[in-house]
């Protein structure tokens, strides 16, 4: 497998350092975040997504927001930091792990002494975040693989793979890790409208490393799972309450399809997307602009004056899901919660 590093930091410069995803696979660019405003565009545009790599992003985003802000008095200089830390954790509103990075640094920093020490403590913890990732992605493509016997066909959506974390992904690790220990595996990858994230970001990764991948629209998958192209769904998530899911749009209706064609529904993510404060109902659905669906490729698709909506994510029903994979292991519902909760406190 060829590595993607999909977000670092450069310490010659002090800045972050992303690959740009909307240009994918058109292109491949690098962009160079030296501002707590760059990052936020960049996170609000979608040039880096997916919940473990927008948990990487909020922790560098605290390290960069240390690294250039100005102000000779500690205790003004941590209130910056602070107001600029809240800024990017609320750049997404759905996805719990910008926040989580963000706080995780953050809740670090207040030890502190000097500057020179909430610099470097920021930056450590950032590393140590992003270290983390790239080990919880392998055991959860490790735990995972197992679900997936020789020549199992697996349908994804939108990416959750090397691009939306560090590197090697989650669903994506799991595909990964099956193929590496010789399961022959073909991906059945969803379009996912309206910003293609399954035809440009996981058909890119998985042709990348040579792994048998066909993309279809999304109102497609019920057909295949009907005549028996699919064996499994792998999906990733952007935030796990006791009662659902949370991932990108059309995840839901894939749930209830291969509910319907007792079809395996399994869902990869780390431990730190998982929410056991919060309901379902509590979380603000992101809703993105209307260009997004009105335009493709710079055409007008939908008439002038007709309203749109854009919700980004949708929230599939716990009970749909026939298991999470995580870096702990493969969990089962009925979730023990309680177990959850101290596991990721250890963490």
């Amino acid at each position: 497998m060829k590595p993607i590093e999909t977000i670092r930091w450069d310490d010659s410069t002090s800045s972050i350092v992303l690959i740009d995803q909307t240009r994918l696979p058109r292109s491949y660019r690098l962009v160079r975040c030296r501002t707590v405003d760059r990052l936020v565009t960049a996170i609000r545009r979608l040039e880096v997504r997916g919940a473990p790599a927008l948990g990487i992003a909020g922790a560098y985003g605290v390290a960069l927001a240390a690294a250039t802000i100005r102000e000779s008095r500690f205790s003004r200089f941590l209130g910056k930091l602070e107001t600029a830390a809240h800024t990017i954790a609320k750049a997404r509103p759905t996805a719990v792990n910008l926040s989580w990075g963000v706080n995780r640094v953050l809740s670090n920093l207040y030890r502190c002494e000097s500057k020179a020490e909430v610099r470097q403590v920021a930056l450590k913890e950032a590393h140590s975040l992003a270290h983390e990732d790239s080990q919880s992605c392998h055991a959860i493509g490790e735990y995972g693989s197992a679900l997936i016997a020789d020549g199992t066909t697996v349908l994804t959506h939108c990416n959750a793979g090397a691009l939306a974390c560090l590197e090697w992904g989650t669903a994506l690790g799991i595909i990964r890790s099956a193929v590496e220990s010789g399961k022959a595996t073909r991906v059945i990858a969803c379009e996912t409208r309206p910003l293609l994230q399954g035809a440009r970001l996981t058909a890119w990764e998985l042709k990348r490393d040579g792994i048998a991948v066909t993309v279809i629209p999304d109102s497609a998958a019920a057909y295949l799972m009907r005549t028996g192209e699919i064996d499994c769904v792998v999906v990733g998530a952007d935030r796990i309450t006791p009662d659902v899911v949370f991932n990108k749009v059309g995840t839901y209706m894939h749930a209830v399809c291969a509910r319907a064609h007792a079809i395996p529904f399994y869902v990869a993510a780390p431990l730190s997307t998982f929410d056991p404060a919060h309901s379902g109902s509590e979380i603000i659905i992101e809703e993105r602009d209307r260009d997004e669906v009105a335009f493709c490729d710079g055409k007008t698709m939908i008439p002038k004056g007709v309203p749109v909506r854009n919700p980004a994510f949708d929230a599939t029903p716990i009970d749909l899901v026939n298991a999470i994979v995580t870096e702990s292991g493969i969990l089962r519902p009925p979730l023990d919660w309680d177990a959850i909760t101290r596991t990721r406190k250890v963490i």
